[in-house]
């Protein structure tokens, strides 16, 4: 898979899975469909455009129409599939790991592409994964997860640096991104099943 190809996927991957988060996070506020609507695509794409502009390049979502539409589509698949959702107190988790996992290495990737070095491409990749997290939380006045004793952008750092690791021992960068996803997400699930968290700053 070339690395265009393999960031386009990511992105719109990451672009439905962050957008139903966002939708389902906006239902629980009782927020009408326009309402979820802005919410579901201010998290799509918060992370991804703030990456864009402090890379210098034109924002992922403004080069096709394909990122709007996918936010419609989860829109749609929250609307009809809301009821069979409801019933998974978690389903918002694993579509925001998805997001995270997805956009993280995305993130990475193209800032690699650009000839940056790993550790902007780790920060980059951080910020594309958990920015829009903190639009949303912010959109419906909660207090950010970043900000939260969980462990959500430590898992994007630590997926980050691993994806690098692999990328350079010259793995294979299909198997690197999605051995890379499933770290973060396996970070994820454990830190939270577990209550595994950094310890608080205490003066």
């Amino acid at each position: 898979m070339n690395y265009d190809l393999l960031i386009a996927t990511l992105e719109f991957l990451g672009t439905f899975a962050f957008a139903i988060s966002g939708i389902r996070h906006a239902a629980a506020k009782q927020f009408d469909w326009f309402g979820a609507f802005i919410c579901g695509i201010a998290v799509a794409i918060g992370g991804g455009t703030i990456r864009d502009v402090l890379l210098g390049v034109t924002p992922f979502w403004m080069t096709a129409p394909i990122y709007i539409l996918c936010t419609i589509l989860a829109q749609a698949f929250v609307i009809i599939f809301g009821r069979y959702m409801k019933r998974l107190d978690n389903a918002w988790f694993v579509f925001d790991t998805i997001g995270l996992a997805l956009f993280t290495i995305a993130g990475m990737q193209k800032t690699l592409d650009m000839g940056h070095p790993f550790w902007v491409a780790i920060i980059m990749g951080t910020i594309t994964g958990s920015a829009g997290g903190v639009i949303r939380d912010v959109l419906l006045n909660n207090v950010p997860v970043i900000f939260q004793k969980e462990i959500y952008a430590m898992a994007s750092i630590a997926g980050g640096a691993f994806y690098w690791l692999m990328l350079d021992m010259n793995v294979d960068m299909t198997f690197s991104a999605v051995t890379s996803f499933l770290l973060i997400m396996a970070i994820r699930f454990l830190a939270v099943k577990y209550h595994i968290a950094l310890p608080q700053l205490k003066v």
